[in-house]
């Protein structure tokens, strides 16, 4: 682990929140490498193109691989908005807070209750992927049936998740420093497997890279042809590159976040274009058969068992499992950042016991224990639903993305209006920032629309067909940004305001000069 530098340097670290009142409370042990890991593992390369392939392949065919180039080229404009904004405010809580100061208050609080609500239902989601994996290693992790009942894999997956969700709720209570040294080993392992399989798939391919134009009739039926197709599997691309702005998050626990934090984030998300790419296109060229059900139902996890075979197979799938884990403990690492952020500024009920940080274990405990409970709550609910992987996946995503169309819009404003300016010295988009921040609202609120569209292949695939299903991430999500919105408004606002055991001391008033100097 990095020691702290000497007291003057942490100092300064220290002084960006000074303009937000804040006083250091979280210790700085996070170097360059922890603050990029923070931002791969929740990003996770393995974890989202393992998850959500099937999907993808099942529902735009072999061309889907595009979506991966097109959401690569719109969040890397958001991501570049992040990188600046992380240059000027390296605090807890990003997006909460970067939106508080580009907007204002009721958008930072409406920014931080929907990416903090979609950061608990990510980690839901995310642990679910332990049921794509584990039975694929070994029947014996099939514990509820056999897989082949009606609710098996629902209800399997929502055992398998829970013991995933109190792992993460464990570590994340025992301190960042267990955090970051498990975070940091499980990414470093995640990066070398994933180098060692685009090798072994790279010497395996039987067809060329054309693949990727194969369509296999999926727009057939399709209002739009075949880009009505594309857009319902650029679901499993958006997916995967996001939580970029997590190595932000932990600006308050890093050393020299104001230049460590923009790299992070913009490093992060360019290493899992590079690799998680070519993992989809190799892996398209490396199947024995592109033709069956099998890769459109068992995904890449069939896909590499079918290449590399059941020994070497499984051994890869043991590291998609590692890169999992990690991948819900950044979430939830996140989540607690976010909600210590709100409750300082009184922003959440409870706000002086959420916000309480642990002298023992230098980290929230309460908020991490709150969050690891709503994350099986949301489990609970979908356990007898077949469609759990996308409904409770799509949702996630599309919260997200509105958190961050609650940065990029206010920020896009300020821009225009003359408000912004880049932290000095430090990472900057010069002359570039408007035309990157137009389009990453355009490409926010065009993503955000296809996400939500209420398409039966996405929310209701399956039988029993009903409307409210269909329109159900429309209902849920309407209700938690209205409700949210309505929430702020008439009760929330009149108790803004940092909390006195959080603010940072007023600084001492300087001595009024004497009579006879002021007359000289």
């Amino acid at each position: 682990m990095t020691a702290a530098p000497p007291g003057p340097a942490v100092a300064r670290d220290d002084d960006e929140l000074a303009e937000f009142g804040y006083r250091p409370e979280l210790k700085r042990t996070l170097g360059t490498f922890h603050t990029f890991a923070a931002g791969i593992s929740y990003i996770s390369i393995l974890t989202g193109t393992f998850q959500l392939f099937y999907f993808g392949f099942a529902s735009g065919g072999p061309a889907y691989w595009w979506s991966w180039p097109m959401v690569f080229a719109g969040q890397f404009m958001v991501a570049l908005c992040f990188a600046e904004l992380a240059a000027r405010y390296p605090v807890a809580g990003s997006i909460y807070n970067w939106s508080k100061k580009v907007g204002n208050p009721h958008i930072g609080w409406l920014a931080g209750w929907m990416m903090l609500l979609a950061s608990v239902v990510s980690i839901a989601a995310v642990a679910l992927a332990y049921q794509l994996t584990l039975p694929q290693i070994s029947s014996a992790f099939q514990i509820v049936g056999d897989g082949t009942g009606p609710y098996d894999t629902a209800t399997n997956a929502v055992l398998l998740a829970a013991v995933l969700i109190l792992f993460t709720t464990l570590v994340n209570a025992f301190g960042v420093k267990l955090m970051a040294r498990i975070n940091t080993a499980g990414v470093f392992l995640e990066l070398i497997a994933t180098v060692v399989l685009i090798v072994l798939l790279a010497v395996n391919v039987v067809r060329g890279p054309e693949v990727v134009t194969d369509t296999a009739g999926t727009g057939t039926g399709q209002p739009f042809g075949y880009l009505g197709a594309f857009l319902v599997a650029s679901l499993a691309s958006a997916y995967v590159m996001y939580g970029f702005d997590t190595a932000a998050s932990l600006g308050e626990e890093s050393l020299d976040p104001s230049r460590n934090a923009p790299r992070a984030i913009l490093r992060a998300i360019v290493a899992s274009f590079v690799l998680g790419g070519l993992i989809l296109i190799l892996a398209l060229m490396s199947v024995s058969s592109l033709r069956g059900g099998k890769i459109s139902t068992d995904g890449l996890q069939y896909v590499v068992l079918d290449v590399l075979g059941p020994t070497a197979g499984k051994a890869m799938l043991w590291c998609v499992l590692i890169a999992v884990t990690v991948c819900a403990l950044a979430v939830h690492t996140a989540a607690v950042r976010l909600a210590f952020a709100m409750a300082r500024d009184n922003n959440l009920p409870g706000a002086s016991r959420l916000s309480k940080v642990s002298p023992r274990f230098g980290t929230p405990v309460l908020p991490t224990v709150i969050i690891g409970v709503l994350a099986l709550a949301i489990l609970l609910v979908n356990i007898r639903q077949p469609q759990i992987f996308t409904v409770v996946t799509s949702i996630g995503i599309i919260m997200i993305y509105l958190a961050y169309l609650l940065v990029t819009g206010p920020m896009l404003v300020a821009r225009l209006r003359g408000r912004w300016k880049p932290a000095e010295g430090k990472f900057s988009l010069g002359r570039w920032g408007l035309p990157v921040n137009i389009l990453a609202v355009l490409w926010g609120a065009g993503m955000t629309l296809n996400l939500i569209w209420p398409r039966a292949a996405v929310y209701n695939a399956t039988a029993p067909h009903h409307w409210y299903l269909r329109w159900g991430a429309v209902l849920f999500v309407g209700a938690i940004a209205l409700g949210g919105f309505a929430y702020y408004w008439f009760v929330q606002r009149h108790r803004t305001g940092v909390l006195a055991e959080h603010a940072a001391p007023a600084a001492p008033e300087q001595p009024a000069a004497p009579k006879e100097a002021i007359a000289r």
